[in-house]
């Protein structure tokens, strides 16, 4: 009999995806990368991607979650015998992300406070760099220092770190499962009147007009191309071993592909609903200011804290109810994807070693915790900068490119998925799926691959220190690789992942 925890419903299970999907990136992200890949026309891309490697990657994780029913680094050391490796690498690179993840939610926890009397004052960018971060180069340190730790930064930070280990104490149906239906509908009612309010504001009209219209000489670039990909890629928690995890808690009866379908489009739903937030709020600002809406455009931590409060200081009323919805609502998309992102490495964890959930928990979660206190100290943006750009590029998108090609060029793997998700499925899959994956998919993130190895071999990113970017960025980024390996070199506990524990898939 299994003895695996399992969500109690199905929709349980697409909030906690949805939740994992849905982060800081739908909102700070993709309205600026949509502008900036020729507004109204970058959907055409965009939606090409989502179905052509988005959905199609969303069900082929939650299949193998499902029929090998483990941890990213189990379920792929079952499906083939020299893949769990990659797992390990996914979930290293999952730790690395929850490290500095934590800090940004805290920053918007505290941001969420300082709304109640805009305490941000005119001048935005210097009180977030200066009065609240505290930034080691602007007070007499370099790029690299740490600097002490920012008691502004560490008191939310524990606050964010409490509640997420009290969830995965909780276990997976009584507390990820229960946050999930709490925040996911939270985030949407906040965000829909955020909405509603900036599209009544002086402006608006002309802030959509510069996200919808389109610029259709950019569909023949192949670079508006591959940001669709990317945008689609990063957006849907693919390859760092969310998406495994979470759909190996499902019950035997579950309809995989429909399950994909609506976590795909209900992220870019999301996406869309940010996009017209956040550049009608964008197109009050300009207007206030009296110049282009092309002026204002800004993406990143710059947009949510110092962009958004600027626009927040312009509202003719209810300013800091405003204020602390905004803030309020990246809290919560922050937390249902920490809350995601912590599970794989105490998933892989408790199997590996086969310890109980509360030690997992208290070891995974608690190392992250302690390491997370790097990016609350005053050279903590620099670290946090570096950290997450190499963790991305070279981690997520890389894991990402060898997943699909260890599945679909040498395990050759995707017929058997496909059987699976279709006996178990209501829409089923054909050969568009196997060749999506198979070819599409893997040309894609090579190219991505091959363009950011270029970029970042011939400049330094941000005009950093060559030392910093190779202590903080390239190290990091490697480093998770080499502990995919180390651990998959650790036996496992009373167990092996050899082709015989396939005779657990259904």
């Amino acid at each position: 009999m299994e003895n695996r925890p399992q969500w109690g419903t199905r929709a349980g299970f697409i909030l906690a995806a949805v939740g994992s999907a849905v982060g800081l990136g739908n909102i700070w992200r993709f309205p600026a990368t949509a502008y900036e890949n020729g507004g109204g026309a970058f959907f055409i891309p965009y939606l090409f991607a989502l179905l052509t490697a988005g959905i199609p990657l969303l069900v082929m994780e939650f299949t193998i979650g499902h029929k090998y029913r483990g941890s990213a680094p189990m379920s792929l050391g079952r499906l083939s015998k020299g893949s769990e490796w990659i797992g390990w690498w996914q979930v290293a690179v999952a730790f690395v992300i929850s490290t500095y993840y934590a800090v940004i939610i805290a920053w918007a926890m505290s941001y969420s406070v300082f709304s109640f009397n805009l305490s941000w004052g005119e001048d935005t960018g210097g009180f977030l760099m200066g009065d609240y971060l505290n930034r080691i180069d602007l007070d007499g340190g370099a790029i690299g220092d740490f600097g002490s730790l920012v008691p502004g930064v560490l008191i939310p930070l524990v606050i964010v770190w409490a509640v997420t280990l009290g969830v995965l104490f909780a276990g997976v149906k009584k507390g990820i499962e229960v946050a999930n239906k709490i925040f996911i509908p939270a985030l949407v009612i906040l965000f829909t009147i955020i909405v509603i309010r900036a599209l009544t504001l002086e402006g608006a009209a002309a802030g959509l007009d510069a996200f919808f219209k389109p610029d259709w000489s950019k569909i023949t670039d192949g670079k508006v191309w591959v940001a669709a990909y990317g945008q689609i890629f990063f957006s849907l928690s693919i390859a760092f071993a969310i998406m495994i995890t979470y759909s190996s808690y499902l019950p035997k009866k579950s309809d995989i592909t429909n399950n994909a379908f609506i976590t795909g489009f209900s992220n870019s739903a999301f996406e869309l609903l940010a996009g017209i937030g956040v550049f009608s709020a964008l197109g009050f600002m300009a207007a206030q200011q009296g110049v282009p809406v092309s002026e204002v455009v800004s993406a990143g931590v710059g947009l949510a804290f110092v962009v958004f409060p600027q626009i927040i200081n312009e509202f003719p009323a209810f300013n800091e109810l405003f204020g602390f919805l905004f803030f309020g609502s990246l809290v919560l998309a922050g937390l249902s994807s920490l809350i995601s992102i912590v599970e794989t490495f105490v998933a892989g964890v408790q199997e590996k070693f086969k310890i109980s959930r509360v030690k997992a928990v208290v070891i995974g979660g608690g190392a992250s915790a302690l390491l997370s206190l790097v990016f609350a100290t005053q050279g903590g943006l620099f670290f946090l900068d570096a950290a997450d750009y190499f963790i991305n590029q070279f981690g997520v998108a890389l894991a990402g490119l060898f997943e699909v090609i260890a599945i679909a060029w040498f395990a050759k793997e995707l017929k058997n998925l496909q059987s699976h998700a279709n006996s178990m499925s209501d829409i089923q899959l054909g050969t568009w799926w196997r060749v999506c994956l198979g070819l599409i998919t893997p040309v894609v993130l090579g190219y991505m691959m091959f363009d950011n190895l270029r970029t970042n071999l011939t400049t330094e990113y941000e005009g950093y220190p060559r030392e910093f970017l190779f202590s903080w960025g390239w190290t990091v980024a490697i480093g998770a690789i080499l502990v995919g390996v180390l651990f998959t070199i650790k036996k496992r506990a009373n167990s092996t992942t050899t082709s015989s524990s396939k005779g657990v898939s259904q």
